[in-house]
């Protein structure tokens, strides 16, 4: 544990930025509050800290904290996921496309394995989807099932609707089936994401639905990020490749969800 004497003198600000980039370093994600405790500082002057840091590359600023660029908690632009594991990416949508019955009311994450099983769904026409996720919204805005795209803040990095906003459509939804996505799942920590809102979302999204299903390629079984989004308790199924780790799958399957390799 890194502990620096109480100040926030600007002298000691470069002794700060090597505390802090090597806390980021060993924990991957860390809250302010955190770093704040830590490094006997305010919030505000960790604030100007990571701002700087951020500025000079060495870290990357979250909602509520920071990641280590070096890690792979770090989450790519929603364009860079598309192209990640593409062919496993569909086989899982095609497994979900299977779970949905003819007049199901479902719900549609955002996520690049999600928007492969809104494209699946476009000649669907006795169905109601429901999505935070404008992507999806745009491949199905043309022809397929009725569409329902809920309110929300933007969030840029993953094109969707996330916050408390959205309670105002989604506390009034009653869902069959939702198909969530993230960016990591691990045994202990359930599903997490680097954003709070978009967690918020999805936690409010898991007790609206009777049958929560995530769908996720293997690259992110065990992978931990900053907010959690989800326990298994609320998982239903997941979908996932051929290339999880067996011992990693059969300790999953302990928690409760049934688990589908596609």
């Amino acid at each position: 544990m890194l502990i620096m004497a109480a100040t926030d003198n600007k002298t000691l600000a470069p002794q700060r930025w090597d505390a802090l980039r090597a806390l980021i370093r060993e924990r991957g994600v860390i809250r302010v509050e955190d770093l704040c405790r830590e490094l006997r500082v305010s919030a505000a002057t960790v604030r100007r800290d990571l701002d700087e840091l951020e500025r000079r590359g060495a870290i990357r600023r979250v909602h509520g904290g920071a990641v280590s660029v070096e890690s792979r908690l770090d989450e790519p632009l929603f364009a860079d996921k598309r192209s990640l594991a593409a062919r496993e990416k569909r086989r899982i949508a095609e497994a979900a496309a299977g779970m949905v019955g003819s007049g199901d009311t479902i719900y549609l994450d955002g996520g690049s394995t999600v928007l492969e099983l809104a494209r699946l769904l476009r000649d669907r026409t006795n169905l109601t989807v429901v999505t935070n996720s404008l992507q999806a919204a745009l491949e199905l805005s043309g022809r397929g099932p009725r569409l329902i795209l809920i309110g929300g803040e933007l969030r840029r990095l993953s094109q969707t609707l996330v916050g408390p906003l959205t309670r105002l459509l989604l506390g009034e939804l009653h869902l069959d089936k939702a198909f969530m996505g993230t960016i990591g799942f691990a045994l202990e920590e359930g599903l997490t994401t680097t954003d709070p809102s978009e967690a918020f979302t999805k936690q409010l999204v898991m007790r609206q639905a009777r049958q929560v299903i995530l769908l996720a390629d293997s690259s992110k079984a065990g992978k931990v990020s900053f907010a959690r989004a989800g326990s298994w308790n609320e998982v239903h199924v997941v979908i996932t490749d051929r290339q999880v780790d067996g011992a990693f799958a059969r300790a999953l399957v302990k928690k409760g969800p049934k688990l589908l390799r596609a």
